[in-house]
């Protein structure tokens, strides 16, 4: 197979991205020799700069290959796109490990231009929009759940250092009832310094385990109104709910940018590698790939195989060919990311008139 770009292109333009500056190389798509090279700052000037000087120098047939298309680049990704102009994205290039240490934005610039002409598969960068919007409110939403898990423990843990009267009032019950009845405490002026800034602490903690909890909640409502807006069809499915598919949506991004189930599996870190040897014939799990997804997958096995009738029925027959559990998961997840990628390619339209227009 040749690479995507030969003959297809004149110019590849490679964008090593940072926080403040952006450095670009042109490289000549037939003989791979660098054109010319600018740094610019990441600005809508820095864009402008960047585009005019590609116009000077690749005047024909060019892509831009850009590093972090969402991060750093994010912005002069949407700036090029909303110009036309075609784009794709070009994970941290291979670097040679030398003692001389070849290593500059200049360099790392056309090493990103030269990575795409020697690729198969190039991908497009996410979109923005819809797919923007959950990705963001899925980090906030995150962050919450994790403060809200730090301030339980932090909890937790007042209590069991608290005066024995304020332990024996706190230690039981359930967590939600912990929370609420730590929230509601109040001091008297009989009570000792020590009591009283126990209590102090206890309260803030518990007010703010509730807070972040009402704040994730708010979240997930919002989340879930993108989701009905864009794929409701995912959330009839059994299993999945607004998280899992929000987080589907978020990886898979929009129609065009994953070519193939088997593609999207493979990004799952779902797809099976094979590890047969002599007379075994075997499969293992796939530790690459986007984690998230991949533990959306699992959390989707989890339930169906807890809930759902035919997953059960599948699970026990496999059990009885000899499959172990976690093979059971592993072909479980496989079967699910065919399903939510079909899914996707043919209901979330949504994303896709989000993104801007493309070369």
């Amino acid at each position: 197979m040749k690479p995507m770009l030969a003959g297809a292109v004149e110019f590849v333009i490679g964008v090593d991205t940072h926080r403040d500056t952006h450095t670009a190389a042109i490289v000549n798509a037939a003989t791979g020799g660098v054109v010319d090279q600018l740094s610019v700052a990441t600005d809508a000037f820095g864009y402008r700069r960047l585009k005019a000087f590609a116009d000077q120098h690749a005047d024909g047939s060019r892509v831009w290959a850009i590093e972090g298309t969402g991060s750093y680049g994010a912005g002069l990704t949407t700036s090029l796109l909303e110009a036309g102009e075609w784009v794709v994205e070009i994970d941290r290039p291979a670097r040679p490990a030398r003692r001389d240490g070849a290593k500059s934005d200049d360099l790392d610039a056309v090493r990103a231009a030269r990575e795409a002409l020697s690729r198969q598969h190039l991908a497009q960068p996410r979109a923005r929009g819809d797919r923007e919007a959950l990705r963001v409110l899925m980090a906030a939403r995150q962050g919450a759940v994790v403060g809200r898990t730090k301030a339980i423990g932090q909890l937790k843990a007042l209590i069991v250092n608290a005066p024995q009267v304020l332990r024996d009032q706190l230690r039981r019950g359930t967590t939600d009832e912990q929370l609420q009845r730590c929230a509601r405490l109040r001091t008297l002026p009989t009570h000792s310094i020590e009591h009283r800034a126990t209590v102090q602490a206890i309260r803030g903690t518990a007010r703010r385990a509730l807070a972040l909890e009402a704040e994730a909640a708010e979240y997930e409502t919002e989340l879930e109104r993108l989701v009905v807006a864009i794929c409701p069809v995912l959330l009839d499915q059994p299993g999945i709910g607004t998280i899992t598919a929000s987080q589907f949506l978020i990886s898979w991004s929009h129609i065009g940018r994953i070519r193939s189930q088997s593609a999207f599996a493979s990004l799952a870190g779902a797809a099976p590698i094979p590890a047969s040897s002599g007379q075994v014939t075997r499969h293992r799990l796939n530790r690459s790939g986007d984690r998230q997804l991949n533990r959306a997958l699992h959390t989707v096995a989890l339930s169906r195989l807890r809930i759902h009738e035919p997953t059960k029925a599948y699970a026990a027959r496999r059990t009885q060919d000899g499959k172990s559990a976690r093979d059971i998961k592993r072909c479980l997840k496989r079967a699910i990311a065919r399903e939510v990628y079909r899914l996707m390619n043919t209901h979330a339209a949504a994303v896709a008139r989000s993104l801007p227009i493309t070369a």
